[in-house]
């Protein structure tokens, strides 16, 4: 069986950006991937929101648009969408100090952890690899 991927709010916004084509293209695939089931995709309720702010407000995607997708996203049966609770928010708090990395960043982490998931698809090397136990992928490296 194959095992569960994260996709970060970065990979899934990059996929509908038109003002990085090579970016855009890259996270077009990985999210094809996720359809066609060669990869078992899991978002979190944060990503969600996340992603729904960045469409509209950041990147101006016509609203009709913009729910389109997050229907694709939160209706699909393709994708595992998970969500954290008022301890993964403890334990988030709990780590702040210790990784020194953004408290939502923690609570992806922690809620990816009760989720048994450990890999991550983000553009974010810098402050995921700070925490054990996580393996980032960025998709723009070579």
């Amino acid at each position: 069986m194959k095992d569960k991927v994260f996709f970060d709010t970065n990979i899934i916004c990059y996929a509908f950006d038109s003002s990085e084509p090579s970016k855009r293209k890259i996270c077009e695939k990985l999210i094809e991937s996720v359809y066609a089931e060669d990869v078992l995709g899991a978002i979190s309720n944060q990503v969600l929101v996340e992603t729904y702010n960045v469409l509209t407000r950041k990147f101006g995607i016509p609203l009709e648009r913009t729910k389109e997708i997050m229907k694709s996203l939160t209706v699909s049966e393709h994708w595992y969408r998970i969500n954290y609770t008022t301890n993964t928010i403890n334990r988030a708090m709990d780590n702040s100090d210790r990784f020194q990395v953004p408290f939502l960043d923690l609570l992806i982490v922690e809620t990816m952890k009760e989720n048994f998931i450990t890999e991550i698809i983000t553009e974010n090397e810098r402050d995921f690899e700070k925490i054990p136990g996580i393996k980032v992928t960025n998709p723009f490296k070579p």
